[in-house]
């Protein structure tokens, strides 16, 4: 079983080493989705959605929204974000299995530890 949560923060950065309009400081506001798979438990769970909450919004959140993220994360793409994230989240959450993150409506990257 695989369960998920979405998240949505806004945050600024630019690609220094972009040639285009990504070189220029600009925000978006992205979207966070953090699967976890497991076996349910006695409850019929494999974790409960508020303990996930609680998690992403401590290690990612409470970081991220509103935040410059160059200043967070070398070299901010979407790709590397990602990671970032499941590095945050990979020793908090059992069953951590993917993370996708939607930079724009239609731009988005996925990640499982691979």
């Amino acid at each position: 079983m695989i369960i998920g949560r979405e998240f949505s923060f806004d945050a600024a950065h630019k690609l220094d080493w972009y040639n285009g309009k990504c070189k220029n400081l600009h925000g978006h506001t992205y979207k966070l989705i953090v699967l976890v798979k497991g076996d349910l438990n006695e409850n019929g769970i494999i974790i409960d959605f508020k303990e996930l909450d609680d998690i992403v919004k401590k290690e990612v959140m409470d970081i991220l929204d509103h935040s410059y993220l160059n200043e967070v994360i070398k070299n901010p793409t979407a790709e590397n974000i990602c990671v970032w994230i499941w590095d945050k989240l990979k020793n908090k959450i059992i069953g951590l299995y993917e993370i996708k993150l939607w930079e724009t409506a239609d731009s988005f990257a996925v990640y499982n530890g691979d």
